[in-house]
């Protein structure tokens, strides 16, 4: 009831509003059955954008710190993305990656939709990183097809550390499904998830027009945090250059 009331009373009909979304490619999400919607992951703002103006409800995994968070806020927060169908899950790797796919398993076997970012967490910069292989996992686990996704402008609207998004028109764009059939009984084969994996990201690409980097999103933020921690800062007032002739 919550999800309903959200989706087509309180928080979609605001989305629509804000963002005027121009939609293309619906038509590939499948109206039954179960199947992956593997989109890239620029904003915050992504979560409820996309979900909003699917038809059927989808439900993504989300990181764990959403659902963690201390005090009123931290309830209300969790509340909230519970409400929204999110299912929280632990990056940390290892039994939690395994917690992680079995739960994304669970929602495909009830014949749902599962969302689901392979760049596991936002781009720093606009650009398109190396997806992680739980989503070629959960694909031959589950026998589902994924679908592309592209979200386009939601980082100028709403770039990491923006609390409220910008106004202003972006392109959700869908392509069509992807299967992998070709690779059953496979799905512990290393080569195979990051080939599965890579082809994924490749048609997220193509319909996003991001620039990729084969490099996982979250060691190159840790890279740009570490360099701009590096480079000294020029006191206050002053530009750090010299004058003169």
């Amino acid at each position: 009831m919550f999800y309903q009331l959200l989706k087509y009373i309180v928080l979609g009909p605001l989305l629509r509003l804000v963002f005027r979304p121009r939609i293309e490619g619906l038509e590939h999400v499948p109206e039954e059955g179960a199947a992956i919607i593997a989109g890239n992951h620029l904003s915050f703002a992504d979560h409820f954008v996309m979900p909003a103006i699917v038809p059927r409800r989808v439900t993504f995994l989300a990181k764990a710190e959403y659902f963690t968070g201390p005090g009123l806020k931290g309830r209300l927060t969790a509340a909230f993305f519970r409400g929204v169908g999110q299912i929280p899950i632990d990056r940390s790797g290892g039994r939690a990656s395994q917690a992680a796919l079995a739960s994304g398993l669970a929602v495909l076997r009830k014949g749902r939709l599962l969302g689901i970012y392979p760049e596991g967490t936002r781009s720093h910069d606009g650009r398109l990183y190396k997806g992680r292989t739980g989503v070629a996992a959960m694909a031959l686990k589950a026998g589902v097809p994924v679908v592309p996704c592209a979200m386009i402008g939601t980082f100028e609207a709403q770039p990491t550390g923006r609390r409220l998004p910008r106004a202003m028109r972006i392109t959700i764009r869908f392509g069509a499904p992807l299967e992998f059939s070709r690779y059953a009984g496979l799905s512990d084969e290393r080569a195979v998830l990051r080939a599965i994996t890579d082809e994924i990201m490749y048609a997220i690409m193509r319909l996003s027009g991001q620039e990729y980097v084969d490099l996982y999103a979250g060691e190159a933020k840790a890279a740009a945090q570490a360099e701009a921690k590096a480079v000294p800062r020029a006191p206050h007032g002053r530009s750090g250059r010299r004058g003169g002739n």
